[in-house]
């Protein structure tokens, strides 16, 4: 902690929290990070505890610092100067097969180098979850009840569990019943089934553009095409474009993403859920749709899945614990509606069932309470992060470089100026150990070139932060030569 300034004047509390609010404006004190203890900071300063608690109330009242309940205090997350946003799509003229297999899995297999700052791969920071807990869980089920060891996975779903999800969504007003939830592994294994059932080869699929690459992969794989439908990076998809291509498409299903849309971070409000779900009634269409990110938000309450406008059973709603609570178990699940045999069956096809004994850790772990604590302090971490890589972002990018301002969730989306090749840049990247997720994964037809996305999840530490100032330098020498000089006057390494 930086020494308190000299203040002649002052009262002590004041000049102590003036200069805590210089600390956390200029970036020491980073956002969601923890303030010294009441005793620590009065000890250090020659204070007494009630003047540290006066300063560090002036500071909450401020909206600097927030108080936590039997924890202390934190700084607050806070929004710096904020970039531009990125440009929404152009409409799609026609449908296409998607093919970037081979770049998606040089990303994918370079996410897994230890020795490397992976900022391209989708799974979350694994420190942020209670991994011990739910390895002490797991060995007691273990020990204590090993036939659960030798239980076939010849299943839809444990029972006890499937309900436990199914309460969930009752309390956050959706309603769902137990018997119509099928256990996957994983939401892509959720997704896989629901394409599958609404959708065969050669069909054509609407799906939000820029999307998840890991998506695309999955169409490629089932060999549909695909419409792309434009996203507004803050609103969602546009109904009116989404109109429009369902008048001028044969579309057999549609993916969306309401909550927290996985590049770019949007979320659709209720007012346009409701009116989203009444075009799919109106042209007679069913849609999967990915909630994956829907308990990690940002704000007050969690937002409805498109799910609880579905009064005919056309939704079939995926989503995981992987992305809260423990991303190794790969514990899914999908309320696929009217669909639910079909989507059965070709479960039982596909995997047989998903393990039984990390069905009842996840369901001992809910039944045991904890889990809305533990989602409390992600969303916290989550958002905090966010906030953090995108001040980075904003110091050390090119000028013009916007990036997106997500509702939720861990994903920022960045937009370099034209000139910038993210696939070069991703290559050059590479040699100084450094990956990220070039921006023509997220498109059938190799477009947002010049966009990449990164995972904000984990902590900004130096090693991070070197990485992306790394990258802005390396993004810079791609801009115009007249450009170039500015920027050699302001990075000098580049020089080098």
């Amino acid at each position: 902690m930086p020494a308190m300034s000299d203040q002649s004047g002052k009262a002590p509390y004041r000049q102590l929290a003036e200069s805590l609010q210089r600390f956390i404006e200029e970036g020491t004190l980073r956002p969601g990070g923890k303030l010294p203890s009441v005793r620590l900071m009065a000890k250090r300063h020659g204070l007494s505890p009630r003047t540290v608690v006066k300063s560090y109330g002036l500071l909450e009242d401020l909206g600097k610092v927030e108080g936590r309940s039997r924890s202390g205090f934190y700084v607050r997350p806070h929004l710096a100067p904020q970039s531009p946003l990125p440009k929404m799509a152009r409409p799609m003229a026609r449908p296409a097969y998607v093919g970037v297999s081979d770049l998606a899995a040089d990303v994918m297999e370079h996410s897994t180098d230890l020795g490397s700052v992976s900022l391209g791969w989708g799974s979350p920071d694994g420190n942020l979850f209670p991994n011990r807990r739910i390895a002490r869980m797991l060995s007691s089920i273990i020990r204590d009840e090993p036939g659960w060891l030798a239980r076939a996975s010849l299943n839809w779903g444990y029972e006890p569990l499937a309900r436990e999800i199914a309460r969930r969504y009752v309390l956050d007003g959706v309603k769902i019943s137990h018997a119509e939830l099928i256990i996957t592994s994983g939401c892509t294994e959720a997704l896989n089934l629901s394409i599958r059932v609404v959708a065969k080869p050669g069909d054509t699929v609407a799906v939000e553009t820029p999307a998840a690459f890991a998506l695309l992969q999955t169409l490629q794989s089932l060999g549909v095409r695909v419409l792309e439908i434009p996203m507004c990076p803050t609103q969602g998809v546009q109904l009116p474009n989404f109109r429009a291509a369902l008048l001028s498409h044969k579309i057999a299903a549609v993916f969306t993403m309401p909550n927290f849309q996985n590049p770019l971070g949007c979320t659709l409000s209720d007012e346009m859920k409701g009116r989203f779900y009444d075009l799919l009634r109106e042209f007679d269409l069913p849609a999967v749709e990915d909630d994956v990110y829907g308990e990690l938000f940002c704000g007050d309450r969690r937002p409805k899945p498109l799910k609880a406008w579905d009064v005919d059973g056309r939704v079939l709603l995926c989503s995981s614990f992987s992305k809260t609570l423990a991303p190794g178990l790969r514990v899914g699940w999908c309320a696929p509606g009217r669909y639910l045999e079909p989507v059965r069956r070709l479960k039982m096809a596909n995997t047989m069932g998903t393990p039984l004994v990390l069905q009842k850790l996840v369901c001992d772990f809910l039944r045991m309470g904890g889990y809305d604590h533990h989602l409390r302090g992600l969303r916290r971490a989550y958002h905090s992060h966010v906030l953090q890589f995108a001040e980075q972002i904003r110091r050390d990018f090119p000028a013009g470089t916007a990036v997106s301002r997500p509702q939720g969730g861990y994903i920022l989306w960045i937009q370099f100026p034209k000139q910038v090749d993210s696939v070069r840049l991703y290559h050059e990247a590479l040699k100084r150990h450094i990956s990220f997720a070039p921006g023509i994964l997220f498109s059938s037809k190799l477009r947002y070139s010049n966009c990449i996305r990164i995972n904000a999840s984990a902590p900004l530490t130096a090693q991070v932060q070197s990485a992306i100032s790394a990258l802005g330098h390396l993004a810079s020498a791609q801009l115009p030569r007249t450009t170039g000089r500015a920027l050699l006057r302001k990075f000098p390494a580049l020089a080098r």
